[in-house]
């Protein structure tokens, strides 16, 4: 079970890795194609991705379209996931991008809260400390002046809350349903919702506009987004999650932002402080720690103590 979930958490710290690396492609096709619209391209093609993988080599899940149990769990998977990309785009009119990276790692915290209060899991002081380290990581790789709050601040703690959620929810689930049914659900649920905002809010017009669509940046990060950091690190998560729990998760997924600083470094020369140097290493050290099975390390302590 040890290798099992050491696995997992390897594969969830690609997904870390794919998200964070592809902020500053995402930055360039939005300028093109706005943020709503661009989600539901990306969503919709990464569900029609992996529903054609299953037509093409597994077509035996298909029976699992018929549960109506797991298209209940997938909407309210999609729908976190939504809100999450929803509160955090709204969030970004009102506030620096650095506040928001810092509000939204808060749900590495909020995990381990709501795994106890809606899930009855354990809290575990090793997490906890993990948790915090993470945490003051965060702070000191993204909040560089005044911590003051404004209603910005107020959309991406939403945001933060509404992506702990579908990390806990996504723990409850996994283990019960196919992961990739599961995964194409939710997909499609936030490609929906993300088309009737679009609706609502944008010029959503511009979907169909060719000269639009057709620009080197947005085809890239449509081709990068809807492939890897959608379809295959979604269908990670749901499928990996079963092996670890939700708290891990979450920390886990706060390294993101330090591949989006790497990324960032290297991509557009941007230079990394000592504070944000000092962040990175903090997350990683919570990481680590987490990772560390101290209760394993002292009963093996006591046998050799007792053998002498």
């Amino acid at each position: 079970m040890f290798k099992k979930t050491w696995f997992a958490d390897f594969n969830l710290l690609l997904v870390a890795l794919i998200w964070g690396s592809t902020f500053v492609i995402v930055q360039k096709a939005i300028a093109f194609l706005e943020p709503y619209s661009f989600n539901s391209v990306r969503f919709s093609i990464a569900a029609v991705t992996l529903l054609l993988i299953i037509f093409l080599f597994n077509r035996s899940s298909l029976r699992h379209f018929t549960d109506k149990r797991i298209w209940i769990s997938g909407i309210i998977l999609g729908f976190w996931l939504f809100l999450g990309y929803g509160f955090q785009t709204v969030g970004l009119l009102y506030t620096t991008s650095s506040k928001a990276g810092f509000i939204t790692g808060l749900s590495v915290v909020l995990v381990p809260l709501f795994s106890y209060l809606l899930l009855r899991n354990k809290l575990n002081w090793q997490v906890g400390l993990s948790s915090l380290l993470a945490l003051l990581g965060l702070y000191l790789l993204t909040i560089h002046n005044s911590l003051s709050f404004n209603i910005g601040d107020g959309f991406v703690l939403l945001c933060a809350i509404s992506f702990a959620l579908h990390i806990v929810f996504t723990g409850k689930f996994a283990v019960s349903y196919n992961a990739i049914c599961l995964t194409v659900i939710q997909l499609l649920t936030v490609a929906t919702f993300s088309f009737i905002t679009a609706l609502m809010i944008e010029d959503w017009q511009q979907m169909f506009k060719i000269n639009l669509v057709l620009q080197p940046e947005v085809i890239s990060a449509l081709l990068i987004t809807s492939f890897f950091a959608t379809a295959l690190a979604f269908l990670a998560q749901t499928h990996f999650q079963s092996f670890t729990t939700p708290a891990r998760v979450a920390l886990i997924f706060s390294m993101e932002p330090v591949f989006a600083a790497l990324t960032a470094y290297i991509m557009l020369d941007e230079r990394l402080g000592s504070k944000s140097l000092l962040g990175c290493g903090l997350i990683l050290l919570g990481m680590i720690l987490s990772e560390i099975r101290f209760k394993n390390f002292i009963k093996r302590k006591q046998k050799e103590w007792d053998l002498t």
